[in-house]
This record gives C-alpha cells, structure tokens and sequence, in this order.
C-alpha cells in the first residue's frame, strides 16, 4: 500500500461495520507538483476520479466547502482551505477503497501532486439531524 500517513492500526480499533463520516481538511499547493494547473486543478482531478469510487462502495459526499476563518481556536496550524464529510457505510469500506490498487494508482497521486496537507478525521455519530441508509 502505498498511500501515506493512512492509519491502518487506528482504523482497525474502530468497529470495521459501523458507518463513519471522514471529515477532510485539505490545504492546496499554489501550483500542483505535477506542473498541470494549481493544486486546486489537481484536487478536482482526484474528486472526479474518487467519488465514482466512494459510491461503488455505499458511500456518499455530504457536504464540501471553503474553509473561511478560525472562528475559535490557534490559527496557526488550522488554515485550512477546504473541507469536505465523506459519508461511508462502513469503517470497511473506507479502508478498502483507501488501499485499493485502482485507488493508489489513479486518485492517489491527483492528492499528492495538489494537497500540501490533507488530514482525515474518523467520526461516530452522537447526533445527527438527517439519516443515511
């Protein structure tokens, strides 16, 4: 496997059939290291490639959105440039497409060559205003 940072230890300790909402906080190179557009072009490239591969798998976009300010908190370290909640029927799911082939070789680079940083946060649900499934 290929793709960097993924943690593998912690999302095993997480229930691998319980649905997971990933929230993705992504910061863009000014220019996408593969010299194609920005790093905002090469993201687009990675989304139109990923969210073909998230539905297969059960999965859903819930929302995406330019990230604004820091309303509370350090700025330093949280600027972020965008932000997206990935729904996913299950912790599985998401590990598997994260660690498919199709995954490491097509999308994965898109994200490198246009996220000078790209943390993804696992959640449970506590409370929630609309269902999925």
């Amino acid at each position: 496997m290929g793709v960097d940072l993924l943690n593998i230890t912690g999302l095993k300790e997480l229930e691998q059939q319980e649905p997971v909402v990933m929230v993705n906080l992504m910061r863009f190179h000014d220019r996408s290291l593969d010299g194609d557009g920005s790093g905002w072009d090469a993201y687009l490239r990675y989304s139109a490639l990923t969210v073909p591969m998230i539905k297969a798998r059960g999965g859903t976009l819930l929302w995406t959105g330019d990230a604004k300010a820091v309303a509370l908190g350090q700025q330093h370290g949280n600027q972020w440039d965008y932000l997206a909640l990935v729904y996913y029927p299950s912790v599985a799911a998401f590990v598997d497409m994260m660690t498919s082939e199709d995954y490491e070789t097509r999308c994965d680079p898109h994200r490198r060559h246009g996220c000078a940083e790209h943390v993804i946060i696992a959640t449970a649900e506590a409370y929630s205003k609309f269902k999925m499934g």
